[in-house]
This record gives C-alpha cells, sequence and structure tokens, in this order.
C-alpha cells in the first residue's frame, strides 16, 4: 500500500507542474480565443535566458528580474505584433501564427544563447523526504508548493481585480464587454503579460527538474491532455486535469507498463484524453468556445 500511495502522491505532484504549463494556455484562450502553441517555446525562452544570466554572474535575483522583464516585454510585444493584426482571421491562422512563432522564439533563443544543455540549480536539494509510511522528493514538493501558490494568486487575481471582472466580462459575452467600455487590446496585453510570469515560473522549475535545453518546448505536448480533460477556459480544470493525469501517468507506468512490455507514459495521457473528448468534448470545467470580435 504504501508504494501505491508514494506513486499515487509522485504522480500528483508531477501534475501541478503539467497544470502550471496548462494555465499559459488557459490564459490566453480565455482572453482571446487563441490556443497559443508558443507557450513551450515561451517556457524554454525563460529558463534558458535565466540560466545564461546567471551563469554570467548576475546575482539570482537579479537574473530573475531581468528575465521576468524579458518574458513580459516579448509576450506584450507578441500580442501586438503578431496576433493582434489577426483579429477576426480563423482559429486555423491564429493557431499557424503561434505555431511558426514558437519556432522563431526557439531559433533566437538558439542563436544568442546556444543549443547546450544547461544545468539549472534553483538551491532546492532533490531529497528524500518522509511523510508518514511514503517518501517523496523535496524538490518535488516545493515545485508543487510554488505552482500551487501562483495557481492561487493567480486565481485571486482574475477574481478579485477589475482585469479579472473584465476578462469574465470578455468571456462570457464579448460584444457586451466592448459595448461597456472594456478596451479588449489592453486586456490581451495583460493576459499575456500574465502568461510570460507563468512561463518564467514554469521554465525555472522545469528546466531545474530536466536541465534546460529544447526539449523542454515538449513540455506544452502534456498540457494539452490536461487541458482537454479539465477544459482550456478554466484555471480550475487546468489544475483538476494536471492531477489526473500526473497521477494516471504515474499509476499506469508501474502497474501497466510491464504488462505492455516498455513505457507507457508517453502515451496513456493522451489516449485518457480521447476517451474524455468521447464522453465530454467540452472538458470537466470547459465552457463554450470564445468568439473572436
Amino acid at each position: 500500500m504504501s508504494f501505491f500511495l508514494e506513486t499515487l502522491a509522485g504522480g500528483l505532484l508531477a501534475g501541478v507542474m503539467y497544470a502550471l504549463v496548462a494555465i499559459g494556455f488557459v490564459l490566453i484562450y480565455k482572453a482571446s480565443g487563441v490556443f497559443n502553441y508558443a507557450q513551450g517555446a515561451m517556457v524554454l525562452c525563460a529558463a534558458l535566458t535565466f540560466v545564461t544570466l546567471t551563469e554570467r554572474e548576475l546575482p539570482f535575483w537579479l537574473a530573475g528580474l531581468v528575465t521576468l522583464a524579458i518574458m513580459v516585454t516579448l509576450a506584450v510585444a507578441v500580442e501586438r505584433v503578431v496576433l493582434r493584426p489577426l483579429v477576426n482571421r480563423s482559429q486555423v491562422t491564429l493557431f499557424m501564427a503561434t505555431l511558426g512563432l514558437s519556432y522563431v522564439i526557439e531559433g533566437i533563443a538558439q542563436l544568442l544563447m546556444g543549443a547546450s544543455v544547461h544545468e539549472l540549480d534553483l538551491g532546492i536539494p532533490d531529497l528524500p523526504v518522509a511523510l508518514g509510511p511514503i517518501q517523496l522528493s523535496r524538490f518535488d514538493l516545493v515545485a508543487a508548493a510554488s505552482a500551487g501558490a501562483l495557481v492561487i494568486a493567480l486565481s485571486l487575481f482574475f477574481e478579485r481585480t477589475r482585469i479579472g471582472v473584465a476578462l469574465r466580462a470578455v468571456a462570457d459575452d464579448p460584444q457586451a464587454a466592448l459595448s461597456i467600455g472594456i478596451r479588449l487590446p489592453v486586456l490581451w496585453a495583460a493576459v499575456w503579460a500574465v502568461a510570460g510570469f507563468v512561463a518564467l515560473v514554469a521554465g525555472l522549475l522545469w528546466g531545474a527538474r530536466q536541465g534546460v535545453q529544447f526539449s523542454l518546448t515538449f513540455v506544452v505536448l502534456k498540457a494539452l491532455p490536461v487541458l482537454i480533460i479539465g477544459g482550456f477556459t478554466s484555471i480550475a480544470g487546468a489544475i483538476v486535469g494536471g492531477l489526473i493525469v500526473g497521477a494516471a501517468d504515474a499509476i499506469a507506468e508501474i502497474y501497466l507498463g510491464p504488462l505492455l512490455g516498455g513505457s507507457v507514459s508517453t502515451w496513456f495521457a493522451y489516449l485518457l484524453a480521447v476517451a474524455f473528448l468521447l464522453v465530454r468534448p467540452a472538458g470537466l470545467f470547459g465552457e463554450r468556445a470564445i468568439e473572436r470580435v
């Protein structure tokens, strides 16, 4: 029983990390109806920028502030220069724009900072911690707690602030939101800036876990089943979807992997997502699609 609990707890902790990446998608999709495939490249860019600055002997806190400024600037620039001119275009056009943008960001990051694998040390030792009958990684606990704190902060931000109220109004009825004076370009820029901050946190945590390398962009692929299960427009859905994917992946890897003769964690989440699509296409917390204005 203790082994099962360790497996389940480890999967849930990993699920919080998946949810953190998925939230970046939710924020932008909820505000503008854009599925931002470039979010994975933004995660890579954030981690690579931070580790490059620290390798050049910038203090940890200063490297964090500079990276944050760069990510917010990048996110706002993407919204203003690339996506705002495409307002009223089809969803396929917007998706292809973010797909191409992801390769541009990756290429520029590689050109400026190289393609080598970097070790990122956040000062969190990866040591076992005993919690009753089970042992968990201290890094996983701290990372999950950090991601959870960010999720709570974002939830409060969008529930209690004017930007959050405006975002909910746009999600419910874009035309009505325009009629009462909500400035969509300002709202979109703010949401993209927050998504840049989320990419920074996700990049640091994932970069410290598996090294800062270009495979970080593939984290976006594991966020897809999270979004399908939880729903593309719900922060709560991203959290629940992440927990489901993390737990299911861990349990399937341990108990189904030996029976199927190989790793199942690379595809099991997608099988689960397909099952959810058949039963509940909008996801657990899904809303109707957002219409662009």
